[in-house]
Parts: C-alpha cells; sequence; structure tokens
C-alpha cells in the first residue's frame, strides 16, 4: 500500500462531525507534553498554551488535538506527564465535561490507538496536595483521522496526523521510537538535535507536503495535519492542505480556527509591556478566509 491509499484508509474509517456556521474550532497539535525535563520541549510553551485554552474554553470553541499530544516515545507512562502538566490536564477536562474535544493520534503518541475502537481511557494521577488518585477522561476516544461535515453543503474537512505520509514514523515507527529513547533523547539532553526528525529535516517536511497536497489533488477534499510543526495556510484558490504548526516553537505557539464560517491562523506568544510585565497575547498569522471560498475550489481541483 503507497502512503496516498494509507491516507485514504484513514479518511474512509474517519469519525464524521456535523459542524455549521455557527460552530467554533480550535485545531492544534504536537505539543509534545513531556515529563518536565530538559528534554521536555513543550515546558517552555506551557503558559502560552494553557492561556490559549483558557480563552478557548471560556469562549466555546471545540478542541480539537490533531496528534503527538503526549510524548510518549521519550517516556513510558501517561502519569508522569500528567503529574507535571495537572493544570493543562485538568483544564482539558473541562473540555472532556463539556463534550467539546476530540483527540487524534500521532506516531509520538500511536500508543493512543488502542483507545480508538470504544476502549475507554482512564488515565489517572496522584494529588499531592489532597494525597488521593485524580482520574482523568474515563469517556473519551482517540482516533486515528476525524471529518468535519459542513449541514448545508456537505463539504468535508479531513483531519488527521500526518505521519501516515512517512514511512519511518508509521510503518517502521517502533524502530523511530527505539532510537528517539534510547539515542536522540540523551543526546538532545545535552543540547543536540535529532537530524532524522521530520520537524527538523526541510527535505523531509517538503516530501511529505508534497504527498499531502497531490492526495488532496486526487480526492477534493480539504486536509488539515499536523507533524511536520511547520504551519501551512494556501489562499482560496490554491490546493487546500492545512498545517496547523506546533506547540514547541521557540516563540510560541500555532493553531488553526475555524469559527462562524471563518478559517483562521493564529499565534499565542509571551509579550511584554512597557512597564515589564509579561502576558500571552493571540496574533493571526494571516488574514481570516471565508471556508466557503474553499468549498468552491473543491469542485473544480
Amino acid at each position: 500500500m503507497n502512503r496516498l491509499e494509507r491516507l485514504s484508509k484513514v479518511f474512509e474509517s474517519s469519525k464524521v462531525i456535523p459542524f455549521d456556521d455557527s460552530s467554533r474550532f480550535i485545531l492544534m497539535s504536537d505539543c509534545h507534553r513531556g515529563d518536565g525535563s530538559w528534554a521536555d520541549n513543550f515546558r517552555k510553551n506551557r503558559n502560552n498554551y494553557y492561556a490559549a485554552l483558557t480563552y478557548y474554553f471560556k469562549n466555546n470553541f471545540t478542541y480539537i488535538e490533531l496528534g503527538d499530544g503526549d510524548e510518549l516515545w521519550e517516556n513510558d507512562e501517561m502519569d508522569e506527564i500528567i503529574s507535571q502538566h495537572g493544570d493543562v490536564f485538568m483544564l482539558l477536562s473541562k473540555f472532556v465535561e463539556s463534550n467539546r474535544v476530540y483527540f487524534i493520534y500521532g506516531n509520538h503518541d500511536m500508543v493512543k490507538k488502542k483507545f480508538g475502537a470504544g476502549r475507554r481511557i482512564n488515565w489517572r494521577y496522584y494529588d499531592e496536595n489532597d494525597r488521593k488518585n485524580i482520574l482523568l477522561f474515563e469517556s473519551i476516544k482517540v482516533h486515528e483521522g476525524l471529518i468535519l461535515q459542513h449541514v448545508k453543503t456537505g463539504y468535508k474537512i479531513f483531519l488527521v496526523h500526518g505521519h501516515q505520509m512517512d514511512f519511518l514514523n508509521d510503518t517502521l515507527s517502533w524502530l523511530s521510537k527505539f532510537l528517539v529513547r534510547y539515542f536522540w533523547r540523551p543526546l538532545e539532553m545535552l543540547g543536540i538535535k535529532d537530524p532524522t526528525s521530520t520537524s527538523k529535516n526541510r527535505q523531509k517536511k517538503a516530501s511529505i507536503e508534497e504527498k499531502m497536497t497531490e492526495w488532496v489533488r486526487r480526492n477534493k477534499h480539504m486536509l488539515i495535519a499536523g507533524h511536520t510543526h511547520r504551519p501551512v495556510f494556501p489562499d482560496p484558490g490554491q490546493v487546500p492542505y492545512f498545517n496547523d504548526g506546533c506547540c514547541v516553537h521557540p516563540n510560541g505557539i500555532t493553531g488553526i480556527e475555524i469559527r462562524e464560517g471563518w478559517i483562521i491562523p493564529v499565534r499565542w506568544s509571551t509579550k511584554t509591556r512597557e512597564d515589564g510585565t509579561l502576558y500571552v497575547d493571540r496574533d493571526e498569522i494571516k488574514e481570516p478566509k471565508k471556508l466557503k471560498d474553499y468549498f468552491d475550489f473543491s469542485r473544480n481541483v
């Protein structure tokens, strides 16, 4: 099976989520929440992420995580990750309780796929203050792909992590995981980056993006992915392959909002006021576009 066929199989088995022009979604990926050590790439952006999710929760958005939310190649268990970022997971649990969250797994948290077919996640962590176990995400399912379908037009937006286009991180993910955990992670602790990582290799990024774009051309469906860590936001009339970026950029986190008929690429980052105090702010990376302009394109790809 080639990579394009592999992605089509995911599309065919994906859960469909209806939406309309009043819906609000925030799409993020590649948080790589870790154990709080120097190798935890999420740690530097935790405040930015928490501030962003607080805004989206208060403003009635549905949170969709497009894979690699947790770093489960470098770490064995969720317990340590949850205990290090307990405030983040408690906030995510509010989305769960409000039925406003969907999770997709990526290559770094592929272990979650066992919860994708009706099995439930029972993640827990030990609260040192109250001295008791806290159970999280009792009823959530984790998907390989999702489809947003516009109620009025029937137009479909395919959501997936994107590692399916990467043979090393899909079919040979077991080998990549071994190398990351036992070879590259110790070196990363010393400041040496993994050159085989898709997020750090321009040639691999370009190859995956070309395959994603070709899938869109052939299948005539808008596609939003993660994996490469590089934000992509085409203009109407171009092939509608989008990428939400990641949450481990040195200058903040990125995502894609779908709100009330518009699609918007955003960045959340820490800024400084004139008096020296710090604050987290939202910026639009590019001008918002109307989703319907991409609906028209899909019929002419």
